[in-house]
């Protein structure tokens, strides 16, 4: 698919990944939709990136059925169609499920803690690729849906909620390639590994070191390396169904 003029709807588009997906996007010509909880941060995003491309911003909780429905019906006023929807929205609710001390339980991961992560990162991803693909139905557009996975899906020590929600997030992308191919729509996930983030740069030096030695590659990636293979499933029209894990040989 041709970037140039097609409307791409990107999930926390205001910061982080997000953003960076956003401006490879906006440099392709794209017109860019911008969902985030955070105004204030989606304000700024758009100002800075309406010097650019055309771009509108819309304040969505993602796990809310009736906030996603509207938001994409707005989408659809707005810009005319769909092309992309890349699910990008996440949080991190990280802790161990169980803690115990000489026989004793001493602390549990709430349900609340549990299913936090669940509703934004699976439920939020399910509700907004449902509604980004009625609305490249309605506007008879091929489309593309990636997701934002993580290696974490294999399973992390401290993210029994992470763990499994982009588990489900890359089963979810490859169901969806199968579902959706015969009304032209393709889907694909990508699973970063450790990638400098605002979190990663407040980290200790020392921590910081030990973090990147584990990486094969000697670092962490960067949000842009990102956003080249996102760019890459929506120009390459023979990509469908497949996790592309982007974590400098971490899971190997």
């Amino acid at each position: 698919m041709e970037i140039k003029d097609k409307v791409v709807v990107i999930t926390g588009g205001a910061g982080g990944l997000g953003l960076a997906m956003a401006q490879e996007f906006a440099s392709q010509g794209a017109r860019l939709a911008l969902i985030d909880v955070d105004q204030e941060k989606l304000e700024r995003a758009c100002a800075d990136l309406g010097a650019t491309t055309e771009v509108q911003g819309y304040a969505l909780d993602i796990t809310d059925e009736e906030d996603v429905v509207a938001g994409f019906n707005y989408i659809l006023e707005d810009f005319g169609q769909v092309n992309v929807l890349v699910n990008n929205a996440g949080i991190l609710r990280d802790g161990m499920m169980i803690k115990a001390k000489e026989g004793l339980v001493t602390d549990r991961m709430s349900f609340e803690q549990f299913q936090s992560v669940i509703n934004v990162n699976l439920t939020g991803t399910f509700l907004c690729g449902r509604e980004a693909a009625a609305a490249m139905i309605h506007s008879k557009q091929a489309g593309v849906i990636i997701n934002i996975s993580s290696i974490a899906k294999a399973g992390n020590i401290g993210q029994s909620n992470y763990s499994a929600s982009k588990a489900g997030v890359a089963a979810m992308s490859v169901g969806w390639s199968k579902e959706l191919a015969r009304y032209n729509i393709r889907s694909a996930a990508v699973a970063p590994g450790v990638i400098a983030t605002e979190m990663t740069a407040g980290m200790k030096p020392e921590a910081l070191e030990r973090l990147e030695k584990m990486v094969p590659v000697g670092r962490l990636g960067q949000a842009q390396e990102v956003a080249a293979t996102v760019k890459f499933i929506v120009e390459n029209d023979y990509v469908n169904g497949r996790v592309f894990e982007i974590d400098g040989g971490l899971s190997m």
